[in-house]
C-alpha cells in the first residue's frame, strides 16, 4: 500500500531592516530544490516581516493546505547556529514591522495562553540531528524574541494546536552557506515528521485501550 502523500509547509521571511536578503528565505528555496522525499508535498511560502500580513496568512494556509506540519524558518542576527524555539509567546510585542506598525494590545492572541509550545519534543530533534554529523551546528532555545519570528510562531502553534516548528538561521555566511542551512533545515524537518508520527502513534494507541 502506498504511503499517503503528506502536506508540509515550510516559510521563510522577506527583506527587512538591513537585511536586504533574508537568509531564511534563501535556506527555504534551498530546502525546496533538495524536497522532503517522495512522500511529502512541501509547499513553501515567503512571508513579509508585517504583523497583520501573519494574521492573515498562516490561518490561511492551514486552511488551504491542512497540513501535517508547518515549520517557520526566520532570520537571528545574532544566532551563530541553527536554532530550534521550543515555545511562542503571546505579549511583549514592541518592535515596529516593515509597515511601522505594532498590535496596539502588544500581543498576538487577545486572551491566549501566555506561551504555548510546540508538540514537537525539540530536544530529541536537536539530538537526532546532532547525530548525523552534518556540518551545521543545532542548538535549542525557548525565547524566539518577541518580533515577527517569535509572532509568526505563537500565531501558528495556536492556530494548528501546537502543530508547528519554528527554526532561527544565522545570516549567510555566518557561518554557514546557503546551501548547509538547507541541508539542515532538510534533516531536522524530516526529523521532526519523525518525531511527530512517533508520538501520535503513542497516542492513538493510547485512545484504543
Amino acid at each position: 500500500m502506498e504511503k499517503p502523500r503528506r502536506p508540509v509547509v515550510v516559510t521563510g521571511f522577506g527583506p527587512f531592516g538591513e537585511h536586504s536578503v533574508n537568509a531564511s528565505w534563501i535556506a527555504v528555496q534551498e530546502l525546496e530544490k533538495l524536497g522532503l522525499g517522495d512522500d511529502v508535498d512541501l509547499y513553501v511560502y515567503e512571508i513579509p516581516v508585517e504583523y497583520q500580513a501573519v494574521q492573515r496568512l498562516i490561518p490561511a494556509l492551514w486552511k488551504k493546505h491542512s497540513p501535517q506540519l508547518v515549520v517557520h524558518v526566520g532570520l537571528s542576527g545574532m544566532a551563530t547556529t541553527v536554532t530550534l524555539e521550543k515555545c511562542g509567546h503571546n505579549v511583549g510585542y514592541r518592535g515596529l514591522d516593515n509597515c511601522r506598525f505594532c498590535p496596539g494590545s502588544h500581543c498576538c492572541v487577545e486572551g491566549g495562553p501566555e506561551c504555548i509550545d510546540s508538540v514537537i519534543d525539540m530536544d530529541q530533534v536537536c539530538k537526532r540531528v546532532s547525530d548525523l554529523d552534518l556540518d551545521v551546528l543545532v542548538t535549542i532555545s525557548k525565547d524566539a524574541g518577541r518580533y515577527l519570528c517569535d509572532f509568526t510562531y505563537y500565531t501558528s502553534l495556536y492556530q494548528s494546536h501546537g502543530r508547528s516548528a519554528f527554526v532561527h538561521v544565522p545570516p549567510l555566511g555566518k557561518p554557514y552557506t546557503a546551501e548547509q542551512l538547507g541541508r539542515a533545515l532538510q534533516a531536522i524537518i524530516e526529523e521532526m515528521l519523525s518525531v511527530l508520527e512517533h508520538s501520535e502513534s503513542d497516542i492513538n494507541c493510547h485512545n484504543e485501550h
